[in-house]
């Protein structure tokens, strides 16, 4: 493609020719677009920024479907941003109706000397790797840094022009870390229109799942701030090319009063992070401290844990209701499975969500020839995780590729029998409508997949996934005695049942 180059650039190139070579017109290039938003020599002198604005999260990872419309999140955010030291404060106000935060939840994000902190309630507790990962991200590929990532990056080189946006750019590419990134200039403007990166996130829960992320960050909305500085007031983020944030800067202050103090972390709080920044969502280990395996009836064992699994012992072998988390969390459950039923196979693997961390650690059933049973809805998603990219943090299914055994389930389906036999039940309600149950009818026992939740207080959230849970029971015939689930222990039917009856009670004597 013939490139476009403003003339005050080609002259620069023309003066610099006897020395073009490797990294040099990649450089030109990102030295010209520094020169439009106020010079390098201005970007890498800005002390801090503090940042206002308002923005808003599509929730990708828990919606009611993987396809959008999305459920959505609101933030008000007062940032402060001190990049030389790289620290950084963010005061935020989070609501979002559909996760059942009704008024503004507030909180503080600190990251100073490598370390990261949560503050809520005047309470400070360290945060994990995948919050230092957003944060440091968010600092170095922020409009105001990210020409000079480019600049300092050793391996920074010109790729061939691309249109975007229906206009001419000039793109670069360099490596940060373990991340490939892409910056699009403008080729009229030479200002920053997009950086796109490519990189695994290994700490988080939700998007470990999908291996090597694409993100790519676009800046518009150009404003021409006091001191001359350019700088883009409006920001969006798409991953793996869904629109995921937002941020819209309402104000601006260029550069504000920055104490120690601002992004202090008590010591015992960088201690804790020490000893947790570290850990992966491939190294979380099996279970809770605080809460054993139990035994629900003979057979059939819970193992509580951020997402639960359950093992169901059948005479041909052991059914895993729930492959959850990551390929490393699978990996212990099934170890656990062998230490508790030496040489018995696994003869199958559950899934009965589509949550992101509820489909995490399938690909290390499909890894070992473990056939996958799931919700017919659910066969696209599923798919997707076993096909996506994973060069940059590798699991079993990557290094040694294998095609996985899918069994769609689309109506009532017998698994196994004898007295652990299990019935998979597709949910079919609104909110439950990428669910399955899972019915042991010999022990009326009735596994509710993610519809039941408690809640600290002793209720359950969402009670209308709660009530579709009773309508399904009925639906099917199924004479419930207890129930679990992905976030629920062993718990009377009854409990579940009055819940919706305490709901309906209050309509009927409401006023009106």
């Amino acid at each position: 493609m013939r490139r476009t180059t403003p003339p005050w650039l080609l002259g620069l190139l023309l003066l610099s020719a006897p020395v073009l070579a490797g990294d040099a017109p990649a450089r030109l290039q990102v030295q010209a677009a520094a020169q439009a938003m106020g010079g390098e020599a201005r970007l890498r002198a800005l002390p801090a920024l503090r940042i206002q604005g308002i923005g808003h999260w599509n929730l990708l990872e828990q919606s009611e479907r993987p396809t959008p419309p999305w459920l959505v999140s609101y933030e008000q955010l007062d940032e402060l941003r001190d990049p030389a030291h790289r620290r950084l404060r963010q005061k935020l106000e989070g609501r979002s109706p559909s996760a059942g935060l009704g008024t503004w939840q507030s909180m503080t994000v600190l990251m100073s000397d490598g370390a990261v902190a949560l503050e809520r309630e005047g309470k400070m507790v360290p945060a994990g790797a995948a919050q230092r990962q957003d944060l440091e991200e968010r600092l170095d590929f922020a409009p105001e840094r990210v020409l000079l990532t480019a600049l300092d990056a050793k391996d920074l080189r010109a790729a061939p022009d691309v249109v975007l946006q229906d206009v001419p750019h000039h793109v670069v590419t360099f490596h940060h870390g373990r991340a490939t990134a892409r910056l699009f200039l403008n080729a009229h403007t030479a200002l920053p229109t997009q950086v796109e990166t490519v990189d695994a996130h290994p700490g988080d829960f939700f998007w470990n799942v999908w291996g090597d992320v694409t993100t790519r960050l676009t800046f518009q909305s150009w404003s021409l701030e006091p001191g001359g500085l350019r700088y883009p007031r409006h920001w969006s983020w798409a991953r793996n090319g869904n629109e995921y944030h937002a941020f819209t800067v309402t104000g601006l202050e260029l550069p504000p009063q920055v104490s120690d103090t601002d992004f202090a972390i008590p010591e015992d709080v960088r201690k804790g992070f020490a000893a947790r920044g570290q850990l992966t969502v491939e190294s979380l280990p099996l279970g809770r401290p605080d809460k054993p395996a139990v035994e629900l009836v003979p057979g059939v064992v819970l193992i509580p844990g951020r997402w639960n699994v359950a093992l169901v012992k059948q005479d041909d072998g052991v059914v895993v209701i729930e492959a959850p988390i990551s390929s490393g969390y699978s990996a212990a459950v099934l170890e656990e499975v062998r230490r508790r039923h030496p040489g018995v196979k696994v003869k199958a693997v559950v899934s009965t969500s589509d949550a992101w961390p509820h489909v995490g650690g399938l690909r290390e059933y499909a890894a070992r020839g473990i056939p996958i049973h799931l919700l017919d809805l659910n066969r696209p998603l599923a798919d997707r995780v076993l096909k996506a990219p994973r060069t940059l943090s590798p699991d079993a299914l990557a290094k040694t590729p294998r095609r996985a055994t899918l069994h769609a389930v689309s109506g009532r389906t017998a698994l196994g029998s004898g007295k652990n036999r299990l019935e998979l039940i597709p949910v079919r309600t609104e909110t439950g409508e990428r669910m399955l149950f899972v019915w042991l009818p010999e022990h009326r026992l009735l596994y509710t997949s993610d519809l039941v939740q408690p809640t600290p207080g002793g209720a359950f959230f969402n009670v209308q996934q709660v009530a579709e849970s009773v309508e399904a029971a009925t639906r099917e015939h199924l004479d419930v005695a207890r129930a679990f689930g992905m976030h629920l222990e062993g718990t009377e039917w009854t409990a579940v049942t009055h819940a919706v009856e305490q709901v309906g009670a209050a309509a009927e004597e409401s006023p009106h």
